[in-house]
């Protein structure tokens, strides 16, 4: 599966903050939110909120009353500081809570206020302000009036973010998609399109829950049947197991079958489970088969991924302990039987993930570990089993993630190269295989990511092009899928924009055309579909700078314009929606370069003034989002070059190389040194720009306009071969 970027600005994609009276809806609003998963269309794509990840977790929620302090403690203030959004559980309980107010004023005062979201559960907005209803407020001080320069509250009232959970309002399911859309900053509607999908599989997977403990139960039945039959004494115990077995199978083929009509209530699954999981607890586990074990453990397993996919994620651990404890006793007992080992190394697959998604890493860590035990010491019984090496690649990957997550990324390197190996073994025993195809291009794109990170160019392509590659083939498959080819076209603009950063404009640009030409294709066979029109206004936009750069003004011109009618459609349908914004922003900046380039100097100045308004409230927002943080040093550095005023241009320089240094993560991301080094040049501080070009020749960053820069500022800078063999070693296919 792919993840976000490796080193995330943010430890908790959101802190939860809440009175304890209040503390069932605190579990299910962090129950549901970890266990999210984002619709994959949107996976990847850049927002103000940074890159689109597929799961939220993990989420802070402080279990402690607190109850002995009389400030907030340096966990909770540094759990603040580490979480990229603040969700308040608003109610009359928590606008009297000391505890919420002093968090949500710690948290402003850190400058996130536009990051605060309300999920109102109780009570009235702004109650205290009418007569005879004060006590009714949901809102604390802190959420209804802004703060003052002593970071107090002041007397100047604001209207907080809010989502409404109560049954005659947004409801449950809709408030948790509007504060998920908000965290993101993606639009409710795409995400509540992918609810209603995902409410019909729902049906699918309970239906098949109860066919699966239907068949174990009957296979019980028939066991306890024929036990009947050896002795007296073990005839009780077998008409007990026959009564159970079959009131379970009654429970599910009658008042199942009929629930299953009402697939809306959340409760019909849990009934089934709690009956089923009452049902192996009291049946023993010494005279019956081991086939009858298996298939019990496999129920219990079942009944955790149902548990999980609603959210529930300390009772699916629960499930899948249960199941664990069947499968290890079955594992210890058979320690050749490679089936046996499986399915215990892929409960504990499961159990892992659980405590990821719960943000236990420790817990996490230690279940993968173990699973990757059992499956090493199965491997050499099924020297031949693909799926034993599926199941080891699925570790690895895993693994891989707890450990970028804790910022070890040497190790998750490691992590992510075995299962490269592993993936790009399976896929080539059995090429038609989706999934083993899919879990090879995560793993290319994991190893994309950190190479990046590490300014490490020539790795960071081969990646990318083996992930495009893999993407190419998946669509090809199924032309008709419009997803797999935005995730196709996505692909191949990030490839061709890394290819012009190590001088390969012309194959750049080539890919970057192809990635416009889809986008185009995209938007007229499905005209309404934003996220399309945004591929093509952005993909333009940086295919206009990769012409303008090459000296091709014309076309540039033409594909700005593109960009900036389009987006400025967006923008105007949604003035809110900061990814569009900041786009337009990037379209701008780039259309006041060109205008610059044909010797319009003050009409350059006007245009990025009108973009660098734009961005400054987005940085100040979100001030480590790598998007803004690079468009925002673009403007800067644009603007420095069109103003007259040398004190002026010399504070914006400044601000530029400020800005590079603020980054806690990502600090050898080759844009960010390469404009950093721009800025340092321009104010004529050479010798702390030195270190910067040699770093940035070192990893074999050719950018066009770096290379104009340089030439300006007569600085030698030779092609270095010896990152053009590396490259083109790699591009032949010895990576």
């Amino acid at each position: 599966m792919r993840q976000p970027p490796a080193t995330p600005e943010f430890r908790y994609r959101a802190f939860i903050s809440y009175s304890h009276r209040d503390a069932a809806w605190a579990g299910w609003l962090h129950r549901t939110l970890e266990t999210y998963r984002v619709p994959a269309r949107l996976v990847g794509r850049q927002t103000t909120a940074g890159v689109v990840p597929r799961r939220l977790a993990p989420i802070f929620r402080d279990r402690d009353e607190l109850a002995s302090a009389i400030d907030l403690g340096s966990k909770v203030r540094e759990a603040l500081a580490q979480s990229a959004n603040l969700i308040v559980i608003c109610s009359p309980a928590s606008a009297t809570s000391h505890w919420v107010q002093e968090e949500v004023l710690a948290y402003k005062r850190l400058g996130r206020s536009g990051n605060i979201f309300c999920l109102i559960v109780e009570g009235e907005p702004h109650a205290s302000g009418i007569a005879g209803m004060e006590d009714q407020e949901c809102f604390a001080p802190a959420l209804r009036f802004q703060l003052a320069a002593n970071g107090e509250p002041s007397a100047e009232p604001t209207e907080p973010i809010a989502a409404d959970a109560r049954a005659n309002k947004d409801g449950r399911r809709n408030a948790k998609l509007k504060l998920i859309a908000g965290m993101l900053d993606v639009s409710f509607d795409s995400l509540k399109q992918r609810e209603l999908q995902r409410r019909n599989r729902r049906l699918t997977v309970i239906t098949a829950a109860a066919l699966l403990i239907a068949a174990v139960t009957a296979s019980l039945a028939i066991v306890a049947m024929r036990a009947r039959h050896e002795a007296d004494v073990a005839r009780v115990a077998a008409e007990r197991r026959q009564r159970q077995a079959e009131d379970l199978i009654d429970f599910m083929l009658g008042d199942l079958n009929d629930k299953l009509h009402r697939v809306e209530h959340l409760n019909i699954m849990e009934e089934v489970d709690n009956k089923a999981m009452k049902y192996f607890a009291a049946m023993p586990t010494t005279d019956v088969t081991e086939q009858a074990l298996a298939q019990r453990a496999k129920a219990l397993e079942r009944i955790g991924a149902v548990r999980e996919e609603q959210g529930h994620l300390a009772d699916a651990i629960a499930s899948y302990q249960a199941a664990a404890t069947l499968a290890s006793s079955l594992a210890r007992k058979s320690p050749t039987d490679a089936a046996k080992q499986l399915q215990y190394a892929r409960i504990l697959e499961f159990i892992g993930r659980a405590h990821w998604y719960e943000g236990e890493l420790d817990a996490a860590q230690a279940s993968f570990e173990e699973a990757q035990r059992v499956l090493l010491r199965a491997e050499p019984y099924a020297r031949q089993d693909l799926e034993l090496l599926f199941e080891l690649e699925i570790v690895d990957n895993n693994m891989g993630h707890v450990l970028e997550a804790r910022g070890r990324l040497d190790e998750a390197l490691v992590s992510y190269r075995s299962a490269l190996a592993l993936s790009g073994k399976l896929v080539a025993a059995k090429p038609d295989r989706a999934d083993w195809a899919a879990e090879l291009g995560g793993a290319h794109n994991n190893i994309g990511k950190l190479a990046l990170l590490h300014g490490d160019l020539a790795s960071a392509i081969a990646e990318y092009g083996s992930d495009n590659a893999i993407e190419s083939a998946l669509a090809a498959r199924d032309p008709k899928d419009f997803s797999q080819r935005d995730s196709m076209l996505t692909v191949r603009a990030i490839l061709g924009r890394t290819m012009a950063l190590v001088g390969e404009d012309e194959t750049g640009m080539h890919h970057m055309q192809q990635a416009v030409d889809m986008a185009d294709g995209l938007v007229k066979s499905n005209p309404d579909n934003s996220g399309f029109q945004g591929d093509l206004a952005r993909y333009s936009a940086q295919l206009a700078r990769l012409k303008r750069i090459n000296s091709d003004l014309p076309a540039a011109g033409a594909l700005i314009a593109r960009s900036l009618s389009i987006v400025g459609a967006m923008v105007e349908q949604n003035p809110t929606e900061n990814d569009s914004r900041r786009l337009q922003a990037e379209a701008q900046t780039e259309r006041a370069a060109q205008l610059l380039a044909a010797g319009q100097v003050e009409s350059a100045h006007a245009q990025v003034l009108v973009a660098m308004e734009a961005l400054r409230p987005m940085l100040a927002k979100q001030p480590h989002e790598r998007a803004t943080v690079l468009a925002n040093m673009a403007a800067q550095l644009l603007l420095a070059t069109t103003t007259t005023d040398k004190e002026r241009a010399a504070e914006l320089l400044r601000g530029v190389v400020a800005i590079a240094q603020a980054q806690p993560s990502g600090q050898a991301d080759p844009r960010l040194l390469s404009m950093q080094a721009r800025a340092l040049l321009a104010l004529g501080n050479d010798a702390s720009a030195q270190p910067l070009i040699q770093q940035l020749w070192s990893s074999g960053y050719r950018d066009a306009e770096w290379l104009a820069v340089l030439r300006r500022e007569h600085v030698a800078y030779p092609i270095n071969t010896d990152f053009q063999k590396k490259l083109l070693a790699q591009n032949s296919g010895d990576h």
